[in-house]
């Protein structure tokens, strides 16, 4: 009879089994998955702010290369959501009669305009992105390190909570995300999925003007007018059959 009960433990035939399996599933269940009913890799575990198991050909298995590519996600998002916001308010200022140029010829309206020469325009913005990104770039290798006060005093006040998340008066002035641990991850949450929302916008907004030659709010105006014969189908190139 021992012999037996050992063996039936071995197989996972006792009476605990199932009750153990059913906690397992049940886990799973509740977190929200890119493709529910499919088991996430292993090293994405749900911890990570946006984390959906998404990974399908396991580029980021190696831990080093996921904390490098969930930095690189952030940034491409912060930027993303400042080019989305860009795009829209210098299109609505233009319908309204502000004299805002299109997205796509901003940059033109620039160098035409502009008092300073291009070139020096370009050189200056090279240093000075290459400053703030130089001190991001040793933050990443030593978190924390870049808020010692070396600049003038100011990098004291931009020393982050975490690597990735600046924080502090200058980036959190009205203490949002200070008031409570949960409050923080919200928020950081709340951040990467809108960030991820930017970035498809952004390339929609570049397709929209391959397709139409035309800036969002122009589109937007003209598909409320008619909806059904001005979409992505009808545009001749999104669905070249059509």
């Amino acid at each position: 009879m021992a012999a037996m009960m050992m063996q039936r433990k071995a197989f996972g035939l006792t009476r605990q089994s199932p009750r153990t399996t059913r906690v397992v599933r049940a886990q799973a269940a509740s977190r929200e998955l890119w493709f529910p009913g499919n088991p996430p890799p292993a090293h994405l575990d749900g911890t990570l702010p946006g984390d959906f198991g998404f990974d399908p050909l396991y580029l980021a298995a190696e831990e080093e290369t996921r904390r490098w590519m969930v930095q690189a996600e952030l940034i491409h998002c912060r930027w993303a959501m400042l080019g989305a916001a860009g795009i829209m308010l210098t299109s609505i200022g233009n319908k309204v009669g502000l004299g805002f140029p299109e997205w796509y010829e901003a940059g033109k309206v620039v160098v035409e305009k502009n008092n300073i020469d291009f070139g020096t325009l370009v050189v200056t913005m090279h240093l000075l992105m290459g400053w703030v990104e130089m001190k991001r770039w040793y933050d990443y290798f030593a978190p924390g390190s870049q808020g010692d006060g070396s600049f003038l005093g100011f990098t004291t006040e931009l020393k982050g909570t975490e690597n990735g998340y600046p924080g502090g008066p200058w980036f959190d002035f009205l203490g949002l995300a200070r008031g409570s641990p949960a409050m923080y991850e919200r928020y950081k949450w709340s951040e990467i999925r809108n960030g991820r929302l930017a970035m498809i916008a952004n390339l929609g907004f570049a397709a929209q003007y391959a397709a139409t030659g035309k800036g969002p709010m122009d589109n937007l105006a003209a598909h409320l007018a008619d909806p059904n014969h001005v979409n992505f189908a009808t545009n001749g190139i999104s669905v070249p059959l059509a």
